[in-house]
């Protein structure tokens, strides 16, 4: 175990914060886990751990004494340090920095009868998060994010993911790429948009399938409106035309799940 630190100008702590800037989570290929739970699903999933961080005062040692194990990768930090590297107010005392992975549509594996979510230029790091906690929930294949306006290691991913990014299969590419890949795979493409569109509900999802949803303020580009297998549109009784876009993605992979059994 490393000595303790207590100075937030402790050169391993600068690097920690400097990964709260996209720019520079991209240049070290790094990131940042809060979290007991989230550290040991990124483990599982395969991720490779670097320095694990933890605070003696605040650590729940009933839910991170595996990771205590770890003696090479430890590192003591005072609750003052703790405070300054924590984005999250409740960690359970303990974060760690972990590797990227490349995230190809090539290297998804899909089941017999695929169920996939596709989502085009998601902005906001807590819909993401939201989404992929539904295709965790879900059982879904993959999570493909075509021309990502922000990037599945934001800290606010990881939260609000509460760690599903690290149980689903993700992917990012073009939204070009990923149509042709769809096509090579036989698999049928869902578009939630709002014109000439038949009601989710009445649509058949029990064949191989992409549901695939747009950004709330703009919807899905005319590329995916002019490949799609079928538009399908949630119908509402209220005054707005839109919802949320995690919350209409749940509804319409749900439907798509009940389609199939729950299978």
């Amino acid at each position: 175990m490393h000595f303790l630190i207590t100075s937030t100008h402790n050169p391993k702590v600068k690097s920690l914060l400097a990964l709260e800037k996209p720019r520079e989570r991209r240049k070290q290929q790094l990131f940042m886990v809060e979290g007991a739970k989230e550290v040991r699903l990124a483990m599982e999933a395969g991720y490779r751990i670097g320095n694990i961080f933890f605070c003696e005062e605040i650590l729940d040692r009933k839910e991170s004494g595996d990771l205590l194990q770890q003696d090479k990768l430890l590192i003591p930090v005072s609750k003052e340090v703790f405070d300054k590297i924590a984005i999250r107010e409740s960690t359970g005392g303990i974060l760690a920095v972990a590797e990227q992975k490349n995230h190809r549509l090539q290297d998804i594996k899909l089941s017999a009868n695929p169920l996939l979510l596709i989502l085009e230029s998601v902005e906001k790091p807590g819909n993401l998060g939201a989404i992929l906690r539904t295709a965790d929930a879900a059982g879904v294949d993959a999570v493909i994010i075509c021309d990502p306006q922000t990037d599945f290691y934001n800290p606010n991913v990881i939260r609000s993911s509460v760690g599903c990014v690290f149980t689903k299969q993700i992917a990012s590419a073009t939204s070009q790429e990923t149509i042709a890949w769809l096509r090579h795979h036989r698999i049928n493409i869902y578009c939630t948009y709002l014109q000439a569109s038949k009601p989710y509900h009445e649509t058949d999802f029990t064949k191989p399938g992409a549901i695939v949803m747009g950004t709330e303020a703009t919807g899905l580009s005319e590329i995916w409106v002019k490949n799609s297998t079928a538009n399908i549109i949630i119908p509402m009784q209220g005054k707005i035309d839109s919802m949320n876009v995690s919350n209409a993605a749940a509804v319409v992979v749900f439907e798509a799940r009940r389609q199939r059994g729950f299978l």
